[in-house]
């Protein structure tokens, strides 16, 4: 299962997390990977810990001032990139060129959606991954896979019915390891979750606890 932590712009310590969750990640049957602030990238990205960037722009070089540039994101270690997050939503269009931009610097990809209807369209724009987050769960501590089961199940139908090679992922709510398991037995292949790390107070501990009953 992947497990990708989102620190969103929470007072944590980066790296912290970074060092716990790559040595979770080499210790158990999850692949743990952190997205800071791009601001911390490189020293989250120094740790050895997989590295994701929380979104980048749909942007080339060029006079973008203030936009996230894909190769600046990969410059500073990140292997991969959230994209249309619930909390920095994008058109569609900017979603396309935004998975351009990404891989043109080499980044995998992973969309974010409210629904299936939203993950079907996602997938069909050829990203690595889909996420699918109901933005009235997110931060709640209510996971999807108990508070809307069939969510989880549709989009992993609806990802399948465009591009069986899109990996789905479920995010919103989670932070146990019960959490975990109900999203692998829905037909998820990895989980997104932040404050559930982000804001515990022992990280190493919660990153522990989420990935012990694999």
């Amino acid at each position: 299962m992947f497990v990708l932590v989102n620190l969103k712009a929470y007072p944590c310590d980066p790296v912290e997390i970074a060092e716990a969750a790559r040595d979770v990640s080499e210790n158990s049957d999850a692949d743990v990977a952190v997205a800071p602030q791009a601001a911390h990238l490189q020293r989250v990205a120094e740790t050895g810990v997989e590295t994701w960037g929380q979104h980048v722009s749909p942007v080339e070089h060029g006079s973008h001032t203030g936009s996230t540039l894909a190769e600046a994101v990969a410059d500073a270690g990140a292997t991969g990139t959230l994209l249309n997050h619930s909390e920095r939503r994008l058109k569609l269009a900017d979603i396309d060129a935004a998975l351009d931009a990404a891989e043109r610097a080499g980044l995998g990809t992973t969309v974010c959606a409210n629904n299936p209807d939203q993950i079907a369209s996602a997938a069909a724009l050829g990203p690595d991954a889909v996420a699918v987050e109901p933005p009235e769960l997110i931060g709640t501590g209510t996971p999807v896979c108990e508070a809307d089961p069939d969510v989880v199940t549709d989009a992993v139908d609806a990802a399948a019915g465009v591009d069986d090679d899109v990996d789905v992922f479920c995010g919103a709510g989670i932070s146990t390891g019960e959490d975990l398991v109900a999203a692998r037995e829905l037909g998820a292949d990895g989980v997104l979750l932040a404050s559930g790390v982000a804001k515990a107070d022992d990280p190493r501990a919660a990153l522990e606890a989420l990935v012990e009953p694999l």
